[in-house]
Formats: structure tokens, C-alpha cells, sequence
């Protein structure tokens, strides 16, 4: 009897040591990790990291980080895939982010809309919150904007086109990215400190937008610097003021809009871009992609390559990202709520 429950016994091992060795051939054969090693911080990356951009291509987001994921793939030694998914202004990719697995495989691409979108729609009913969902990792970059107006308009600077807006009898259609982007509020931020009279028309993404203005379906968009840069160049679209400071490098003959006399509100004017995943990222994994950003960002080769479109590579660690997008929510509410900005 006993001979019988051993073998009965060896039999029941056999059994559950095949069943692991297809278990591991099946993880071989298709590429799926075996548990342990996937949760191992240590290991990370041993897979393919994927980048959401939560607009379409051709958006000043989605042309930046285009601009260092060869290198980016260099720093983490593993490939780097770029996924858009464009949708609700932003809240489709944002939302599929902060719900994703925490392991540092889907990150977030994000910019100034992210903070923008959390000051217009705080006193709606949300379960989104990018303070709460989110663990900040890196801010990476920043880029003015540049106002652009279609040929179809009869302006060539930037005063004319504030005329203009004023002097027809129906008013004047701006483009943006999409309701609560940073092409939107920038927009609403010049229109308060000029006096312009525009009506918002939202595409789904900068691309879209600036595309329908070179069509001259609409009369003129806030648009990056890095997107409009080509289309200015081309003359296919008129650049009139952008809202640096100073002149851009990268548009020499295009005056500031402190050179137009513009007094804008205390909110910035700028694209920033950073890095966010879904809470409760190993510290060990966070640690990583973080040195990785630093050494992209450092790269002369990089640099270089992002001044042509005016990027600034602003490198600063999770804990500084966290700050600023704390301040673009409460710097942004208060113009919001002063302004009575409506979502439409």
C-alpha cells in the first residue's frame, strides 16, 4: 500500500513539473515573462517600454518625444514604442495610464494640458486625478508657442490680426489641440490680455488643428514652435508673435509678444513636458527611467538636434515635476476662475 501511495505521489510531482516546463516553454515561445522575473525591479526593462501620447502624431507631444527615443532605447537598453491615443482631450490616454499595471512599462508623455485640464474641469464630477494616480518621474523639456493665422487673412503682423478679430461682424475662429489644452487656455490667456475677439473651435490634437489653419478653414492657432516652425518656413501659414520673452532661435524674423505690446496673466506660456506612470512604481524601477531621461537630456547630439525647434532640454527629478504641476493646477484655476472660462 505504501509503494502504491509513493508512486501515486511521484505521479502527482511529474504531473506538476510538466505542467511548468510548458508553462516556461510557453513563456519562451511567446515572449510573456515569468512572473517573478517581470516583478523583479532588478530585472527592469527586460521588455519593450511603451510611451502613450495622449494626442494624435503631429502635435507638439508626440514631435518631441519622437525627437529622443533612439537614444532613449540606448539608456534603457530595450526597445521603446510610442503609442497615441487621442480622445476626450486628453482623458482616454490619462485615464489608460494611471490604470495600467505600476511595473514602469507604460508611461505617460505629458505637457502642461494634464495640470490645465485638472484647474477647467475641477468642479466637475471626476474620478481623475493626476496629483493622486500618478507617480511624477522627470520633467524633461519646455518650448514657447507661436500664434499662426492663415494666409486666407488679410494680416501680416500681430496687431492687424487683434484689428481684424475686432472689426468682423461674426467673430473670428481660433483653433487648439482640444478643449482644456495648452493651445486652448494659451489662446484664452492672449485674448484677455489684448482684448481679441475669437470663438474656440477644439480639433483633437495640435496636428489637426494647425492643419485645418494652413487650409484656411480656420483664421489662427497657438501652436509649438517645434509644429509650426516648418509650416512658417514653407509659407504655408503666417507666424506673427511668439510668446517667449525674446525672439526664438528658431524663428529669428517672428517678434515676441512682449515686442507686440501684449500683457499677458501670470501663468506660463510655454509647453513643458514630463514623465508620469501609474502609482506605486518601484522606487528601484522609478530610479532607472529616471537616470535614462537624464543621460537623453545631456546628450549634446539631443540638444543640439531639439534647439532647431526650440525645445529646451529642462531636465529636473519626479520631486521637482510633482511641484510644478501642483503650481500649473493652482496658477491655472485662479486665471480660470477669474476669467469665468467655461468648458463648452
Amino acid at each position: 500500500m505504501f509503494r502504491i501511495a509513493n508512486e501515486r505521489g511521484n505521479e502527482g510531482r511529474n504531473i506538476v513539473l510538466q505542467i511548468v516546463r510548458w508553462f516556461l516553454l510557453f513563456c519562451a515561445l511567446t515572449g510573456a515573462p515569468v512572473l517573478a522575473h517581470a516583478q523583479n525591479p532588478q530585472a527592469y526593462p527586460d521588455r519593450p517600454v511603451r510611451l502613450v501620447v495622449a494626442f494624435p502624431p503631429g502635435g507638439a507631444t508626440d514631435t518631441f518625444i519622437r525627437q529622443i527615443t533612439q537614444e532613449l532605447k540606448d539608456a534603457l537598453g530595450q526597445s521603446v514604442v510610442i503609442e497615441n491615443r487621442p480622445g476626450a482631450g486628453g482623458y482616454i490616454a490619462w485615464n489608460h495610464v494611471a490604470s495600467s499595471d505600476p511595473d514602469g512599462y507604460t508611461l505617460l508623455v505629458a505637457e502642461n494640458a494634464i495640470g490645465i485640464s485638472q484647474a477647467l474641469y475641477k468642479k466637475h464630477a471626476s474620478n481623475f486625478d493626476p496629483l493622486k494616480q500618478y507617480d511624477s518621474i522627470a520633467l524633461v523639456g519646455n518650448s514657447p508657442l507661436v500664434v499662426v493665422a492663415a494666409n486666407n487673412t488679410n494680416v501680416n503682423t500681430f496687431a492687424e490680426l487683434v484689428a481684424y478679430s475686432r472689426s468682423l461682424q461674426q467673430k473670428m475662429n481660433y483653433a487648439s489641440a482640444g478643449t482644456g489644452s495648452v493651445s486652448h487656455l494659451v489662446f484664452e490667456v492672449i485674448k484677455d490680455g489684448t482684448g481679441m475677439e475669437a470663438v474656440h473651435v477644439p480639433y483633437k490634437g495640435g496636428g489637426p488643428a494647425i492643419a485645418d489653419v494652413i487650409a484656411g478653414h480656420v483664421s489662427v492657432v497657438v501652436s509649438a514652435i517645434s509644429v509650426g516652425k516648418s509650416v512658417i518656413e514653407a509659407g504655408k501659414v503666417k507666424g506673427l508673435a511668439v510668446t517667449s520673452l525674446e525672439r526664438s532661435p528658431a524663428l529669428p524674423n517672428v517678434p515676441s509678444l512682449k515686442e507686440a505690446g501684449a500683457k499677458m496673466a501670470d501663468v506660463d506660456l510655454r509647453f513643458w513636458w514630463g514623465i508620469f506612470g501609474p502609482k506605486g512604481i518601484p522606487d528601484a524601477v522609478k530610479a532607472k527611467i529616471e537616470k535614462a531621461f537624464a543621460t537623453v537630456m545631456a546628450d549634446r547630439t539631443v540638444r543640439d538636434r531639439l534647439a532647431n525647434l526650440d525645445i529646451m532640454p529642462e531636465f529636473a527629478p519626479g520631486s521637482a515635476l510633482q511641484v510644478k504641476l501642483e503650481n500649473e493646477i493652482t496658477n491655472w484655476s485662479k486665471f480660470i476662475d477669474q476669467k469665468g472660462i467655461k468648458v463648452e
